[in-house]
């Protein structure tokens, strides 16, 4: 139960590797408020469900006023929702770019610019940013989401600066996960499959509870002394 009593807010939890770390989390003892636009993809009694785009601002304060009232606190902030809009630069929309940029740069910003100084003024705290593999290292196609995903990373490494200002145990990390298979990899042919698999070290993609270990432990106090840190969770895929 190394969540025990812990209340936690993860984004982009109703379904896929926001799923996984929900009910993981769960099982470790914490409370779940899974924010997404959709509806829970599962059913449990600890995650509370709530429909929420984190590309708008003042419903994302309205969610945080809303959870910290209900729960008196927040103690683990993941913010895991993100979309993808792929296309060649020479292709890609202005659209394609700001709906991407809003929902997994800005969006990652709308919620911790509230649960970040709220976690200071309590002492303590822990949020986990899902960055990628594709921050680190780029991929074609991909311009506007590498954008943000290398963002989530340098914001990380501030926000560990930031919130730790006058002694706060907040601790900012990030995850990059390689390949996962979520609903997403699902529609991709196994061919691309095979391929990506084959890049790692490990012969094989992610599952979504592999990632969620990674995160438990970030949430959990065995990482106390883990901060700013971007833990790239990938199979040794770029080794």
């Amino acid at each position: 139960m190394r969540l025990q009593d812990k209340v936690a807010v993860i984004t982009g939890g109703a379904r896929g590797l926001g799923q996984a770390m929900a009910e993981l989390f769960v099982r470790e003892g914490a409370k779940v408020i899974a924010a997404d636009m959709g509806d829970l993809a599962y059913e449990n009694p600890n995650v509370e469900g709530y429909k929420l785009n984190v590309a708008d601002g003042e419903a994302c304060k309205a969610f945080v006023e809303y959870v910290t009232e209900k729960y008196g606190k927040i103690d683990i902030l993941v913010n895991n929702a993100g979309i993808t809009r792929d296309a060649l630069t020479r292709k890609m929309t202005d659209e394609m770019w700001d709906l991407v940029i809003d929902v997994n740069l800005k969006g990652v910003f709308n919620l911790t610019r509230h649960v970040g100084p709220q976690m200071q003024a309590n002492g303590k705290g822990s949020i986990i940013n899902i960055s990628s593999v594709v921050g680190e290292f780029g991929n074609i196609g991909q311009a506007n989401y590498a954008a943000t995903k290398a963002g989530v990373i340098g914001m990380t490494k501030t926000w560990a600066k930031e919130f730790a200002m006058k002694g706060a145990q907040v601790r900012v990390n990030a995850i990059s996960p390689g390949y996962t298979m979520t609903d997403i990899l699902k529609t991709v042919p196994q061919d691309l499959l095979d391929k990506f698999a084959a890049q790692t070290m490990l012969g094989r993609l992610a599952q979504p509870e592999e990632i969620a270990n990674a995160a438990l432990f970030l949430a959990s106090d065995e990482s106390s002394y883990v901060t700013g840190h971007n833990l790239s969770v990938n199979g040794g895929m770029r080794l």
